[in-house]
């Protein structure tokens, strides 16, 4: 029996309930054209077969996959992927877009994945995954709510984000010594607010919520006036945690 690495960040889901859960909410046709990346010793990946004609899977670990096939047994639908999927060109696989993409993702990788998988959003119809609570609150908090900040802004610049459900550590074996959660990524077809300079907006959602204590006036001074605040229609008295994505585009477009 495979046993779990932790360099690799392994903690392979076992429940069924959760399992179940989150086949539920991917809802997979026989002819989607799936991905799921890490899939481990296949607890996702088994349900997953029952549903689709084909799938493609992104393992790192070459010691996992022996298993995974003999778990599986599904050499005519199950194509494996032995690769770090942060260097994975999605737009290359053999696959007819749009993708969609699933996994239970290790903690270390979820948010640098979250935006290398995002440059790949014109053929990506939508993701599901498994990742650290805080992460997954952080991506889907709204403007005055707490976990709000700058991974909120630019991951959702460039989709919506929903929180499904909840899975605490006993869920998985070993258990991790953080709580898990299941969120759903549809990539924006048609951006809600276009950044003229995507770097740009980047910049300035940093250095706002760098000094998230500050008002705006404060924390940008060394790029807008509060004239400047006024003619985006921003009070230049505001926190950045009270503005939304479409207010910091405004922001940096104006530049």
């Amino acid at each position: 029996m495979h046993r779990p690495r932790k360099r690799f960040g392994q903690h392979f889901l076992t429940d069924k309930t959760y399992l179940s859960r989150m086949i539920l909410d991917i809802a997979p046709n026989p002819d989607d054209a799936m991905v799921e990346i890490g899939p481990g010793l296949g607890a996702l990946t088994v349900p997953l077969l029952t549903h689709l004609k084909k799938l493609h899977v992104i393992e790192l670990d070459k010691e996992v996959i022996p298993h995974l096939e003999k778990k599986c047994q599904a050499p005519d639908t199950l194509v494996i992927h032995q690769a770090d999927v942060l260097s994975v060109d999605f737009s290359s696989l053999p696959l007819p877009p749009p993708i969609r993409v699933v996994g239970n993702l290790p903690y270390n990788i979820s948010t640098p994945l979250f935006f290398h998988l995002l440059t790949y959003a014109d053929c990506i119809q939508d993701m599901h995954f498994m990742v650290q609570q805080e992460v997954a609150e952080r991506v889907a908090a709204l403007p005055g709510e707490k976990a709000y900040g700058r991974l909120s802004i630019m991951m959702q610049y460039h989709a919506d984000m929903t929180y499904l459900f909840f899975v605490p550590p006993e869920a998985f074996s070993p258990p991790p010594k953080v709580d898990s959660a299941v969120i759903r990524i549809i990539p924006h077809k048609t951006k809600p607010a276009i950044a003229k300079d995507e770097k740009r907006l980047a910049d300035i959602v940093r250095t706002a919520f760098n000094q998230r204590r500050k008002t705006l006036r404060n924390s940008l001074k060394e790029w807008f006036s509060v004239e400047d605040f006024e003619a985006c229609g921003i009070n230049p008295t505001a926190r950045p945690e009270t503005l939304g994505v479409s207010e910091f585009v405004r922001l940096s477009n104006l530049l």
